[in-house]
């Protein structure tokens, strides 16, 4: 018995002497609150007091707890974790943390409230970032902002809001991912992003050498320009081959009152998309919802030359836009298009509201070897099923796409600059097949917003 109690003194001793030897830097859990202060331990009972403190000790495998209460500092993102440690900033037990910029001083210097530079394996989550403006034409102001190169970011459940500029020329960003070097497997997910005034930028856009990304979930409403962005060829890559977005998810988010119009720098012009892909590859666009903004979902790419390519939009629902449902292709002969891809199985419900010709689906400049098909569209009362102002509109598949019919409504179709009120004509010139119909699609609750298709209805078959 004496042997075994001096065994287990033993080591009680060495366990005490080993936590005793741990730095705060090597701590797994580290707490942040507003009464801390940053000469205590960090522990749950001694928090640190600012996250400028917190972010300085975390190392791979810390999990930085922010206690509630209104944090009027930036979090700047100082260690990488690993993949199997991440270093997290998170929400403690889903607390309402505020990160405001309402006392940052406003300068004409590019600036975010939270901010990573060549970093990987970082997670923040449940945070709320709110309350940045600028007067000056010079600076971009920013809710998230991670740059350089990196993998594995996690953003989730965060709250960005009230992000505006001020100035005819100026830029703000809701979340904004530039990889001027290879950044991949990134994830923005469950966040709302609101409120926003942005001049000449983007809610959430990710842009330059971009790979593996998902972008799941999120909710983006009110704001002067485009909701989700995924850009290439403006020269934010060191590596000009790979200075494009590619190989990701654009799934399950709710876009609204998204609209340019009245921005300072675009005036009386309804021209920002809900979800716009800007000269990305290998993206799949599936199951979003878009209304209330200028245009639902656009691809295209705005260099001469260059092309969204291989995107997939398939199972949106896309309704009462201002602008167009679904656009493809370049908006004037000086820029590029979209070829290789895929719009299918969306439901494109009265669009072109401000009856500006867009109807629901647009075809411009430079549209080629793409796939239209399984579309139901029903036309607002600008008439407009399909508009295509341009000739360079060629080698593209349309099938089995549903026009609702409605009784005593004038519809239109516009094909190579061409308008037509009959159907059967736009099915031939456009080459439609056999199956493209011109029917009463036959909506669960059109009333309700339930644009699924009754089952057994000839529309139905023929999508399904």
């Amino acid at each position: 018995m004496k042997k075994i109690f001096m065994i287990l003194s033993l080591f009680t001793i060495i366990a005490v002497v080993a936590g005793c030897g741990k730095s705060d830097a090597e701590a797994k859990s580290i707490y942040v609150a507003t009464d801390g202060n940053d000469q205590a331990k960090g522990t749950e009972d001694a928090p640190y007091k600012t996250l400028k403190k917190a972010s300085s000790v975390a190392k791979a495998g810390t999990i930085v707890y922010i206690r509630k209460g209104t944090y009027d500092e930036k979090l700047i993102v100082k260690n990488s974790g690993t993949k199997k440690e991440p270093v997290i900033f998170k929400a403690h037990n889903s607390e309402k943390v505020i990160l405001s910029g309402k006392k940052m001083k406003d300068t004409n210097q590019e600036r975010a409230m939270v901010s990573m530079h060549n970093k990987s394996n970082v997670i923040i989550e449940g945070l709320t970032v709110q309350d940045m403006r600028t007067k000056h034409n010079d600076a971009t102001i920013m809710g998230f902002y991670i740059s350089g190169k990196g993998e594995n970011i996690l953003l989730k459940n965060n709250h960005v809001r009230n992000i505006k500029t001020l100035a005819k020329e100026g830029n703000a960003h809701g979340i904004a991912f530039y990889g001027s070097e290879p950044m991949k497997n990134i994830r923005v997910i469950d966040n709302t992003l609101e409120n926003m005034k942005l001049g000449a930028s983007e809610t959430l856009v990710l842009n330059g050498d971009i790979s593996q990304f998902k972008i799941i979930g999120n909710n983006i409403r009110n704001s002067d320009n485009i909701g989700i962005d995924l850009i290439g060829f403006e020269g934010v890559a060191k590596n000009r081959k790979n200075d494009y977005v590619r190989d990701g998810i654009v799934n399950d988010n709710k876009v609204t009152k998204v609209s340019a119009y009245g921005n300072p720098a675009y005036g009386k012009n309804y021209g920002a998309g809900g979800i716009y892909i800007d000269g990305g590859k290998n993206i799949i666009v599936e199951d979003n919802h878009i209304s209330y903004s200028d245009i639902g979902i656009e691809a295209t790419s705005e260099h001469k030359g260059k092309y969204a390519d291989r995107i997939t939009i398939r199972n949106n629902v896309v309704e009462k836009n201002y602008f167009t449902g679904i656009s493809i292709g370049g908006y004037d002969v000086k820029r590029g298009g979209t070829r290789n891809s895929e719009v299918s199985k969306n439901v494109l419900y009265r669009n072109d509201t401000k009856k500006l010709g867009g109807g629901q689906l647009l075809l411009q400049h430079d549209v080629e070897h793409n796939k239209v098909e399984k579309n139901v569209m029903t036309a607002s009362s600008s008439g407009i099923m399909v508009a295509n102002y341009f000739k360079s509109n060629v080698l593209n598949n349309f099938s089995k796409n549903i026009f609702h019919k409605e009784l005593g409504k004038k519809t239109t179709w516009v094909w190579k600059k061409r308008e037509y009120s009959s159907f059967e004509v736009f099915k031939k010139v456009s080459k439609s097949d056999a199956d493209t119909k011109f029917i009463d699609p036959h909506y669960r609750d059109e009333k309700s917003g339930d644009y699924r298709l009754q089952k057994g209805s000839k529309a139905y078959l023929i999508t399904k």
